[in-house]
């Protein structure tokens, strides 16, 4: 299938699914910055837009509609995308436009989603380190979707308790968590620290917390 042909079909698809403002912005077009971005970038390295959404509408935390250009949405996995054209837009934009926007983007990251923005000239002249980008992040997240998979579920919980934690998790704490003996716990503690799922926050000879280990930053539950 040819790019224009593919091009078609995602937008009728959307178009089909969508009613009110949501139909009307994407009977408007997208603008030329996205277009290219979808020609040159998205399309070489897919050649299809499945689980790609264009102008896809969130709740903002002002409890209003905002629109991301793109939005990748997999299970327990989102990226916005962002095609940022240099425009008028940019040039004249107030200062409190320039807050509100930066803060629409916290707010994404806040509720679980990756960014990732790209400028006009980025995607026109320089589309395969844009591909290298939006590959890398993928690679990192089905890299670790795998690999908890292997985890068992004391093991995965032990994880998640350190995601989640904002400072070193202790034996006690994991062992509070599943109701299992402390000894138990510092069995699967010692393996999740081989396997470099975590490591020691503390101590020397007895280690007594412990921290997500930095490769698995990336992981989304």
């Amino acid at each position: 299938m040819k790019f224009l042909d593919g091009y078609e079909e995602f937008i009728d698809m959307h178009r089909r699914m969508r009613s009110g403002t949501r139909l009307k912005r994407l009977s408007e077009g997208l603008g030329h910055a996205e277009l290219t971005f979808l020609q040159n970038v998205w399309w070489p390295i897919f050649h299809h837009f499945e689980n790609l959404h264009p102008e896809y509408e969130i709740r903002d935390y002002k409890e209003g509609y905002r629109y991301i250009d793109f939005a990748y949405i997999r299970p327990n996995f989102r990226i916005g995308i962002e095609i940022d054209g240099l425009d008028s837009h940019w040039r004249n934009i107030s200062k409190w436009q320039f807050s509100d926007h930066w803060q629409r983007q916290n707010s994404l990251v806040i509720d679980g989603w990756y960014v990732l923005r790209f400028t006009f000239p980025d995607v026109a002249e320089y589309p395969r380190t844009c591909q290298q980008t939006i590959q890398q992040l993928l690679g990192n997240w089905q890299t670790n979707a795998v690999a908890t998979k292997q985890l068992s579920v004391a093991q995965r919980e032990i994880v998640r308790l350190a995601f989640r934690s904002s400072h070193p998790i202790k034996p006690k704490d994991a062992s509070d968590l599943l109701d299992i003996s402390t000894k138990h716990v510092q069995s699967l503690l010692h393996v999740l620290v081989e396997d470099r799922w975590l490591q020691p926050a503390s101590g020397n000879v007895r280690i007594t917390s412990y921290i997500l280990h930095p490769s698995r930053k990336n992981i989304r539950w």
